[in-house]
């Protein structure tokens, strides 16, 4: 147990936090409804995200660029190419016909159901011997880490932004 936590103390935690990324990603399984060609993974991480916020609340292209920190241009390009195959498309707000809210087609829906039950045993497997104290520190401290590297971000687009 020692040696274990000598290693995680000498470890970077960038480094710990990629092994982890490539440890979830290894164990996606895709989605039998869609086709390996259909939707890149960025674009179906998108999908898997509309498709499990839109559960509880609207969602708008706001949101995503929030939410995966890419820009409108970018997020504009991965839904036009996610409503050309079919699996969500765009409506008015009434309040601001500018606003478009993004909702799932049925195509798209009918993934919901495996991708619920694929997040909740993923979720049980990583958090196996994990005590919910434990847990919520680790998010929490997940959380601090993801808002100062994001404050790092905005200050370098300021800089940038004074450059030009």
């Amino acid at each position: 147990m020692q040696d274990i936590d000598e290693k995680i103390r000498n470890m970077h935690t960038g480094r710990l936090v990629r092994m982890l990324n490539h440890q979830l990603k290894r164990n996606q399984k895709p989605e039998e409804a869609v086709e390996d060609d259909e939707l890149t993974p960025m674009q179906r991480h998108i999908l898997n995200y509309i498709l499990l916020e839109t559960l509880h609340r609207d969602i708008y292209q706001k949101n995503l660029e929030e939410e995966f920190q890419v820009r409108k241009s970018t997020v504009s390009g991965i839904l036009k190419l996610i409503e050309k195959n079919g699996f969500i498309y765009r409506e008015s707000v009434k309040e601001d016909a500018r606003l478009k809210r993004i909702l799932p087609t049925k195509k798209a829906e009918a993934l919901r159901p495996s991708i619920l039950e694929h997040i909740h045993e993923t979720e049980i497997r990583m958090t196996e011997g994990v005590s919910e104290q434990d847990l919520f520190l680790c998010k929490k401290v997940l959380y601090q880490m993801c808002q100062n590297l994001a404050e790092k971000n905005r200050e370098n687009k300021e800089v940038d932004r004074k450059d030009e």
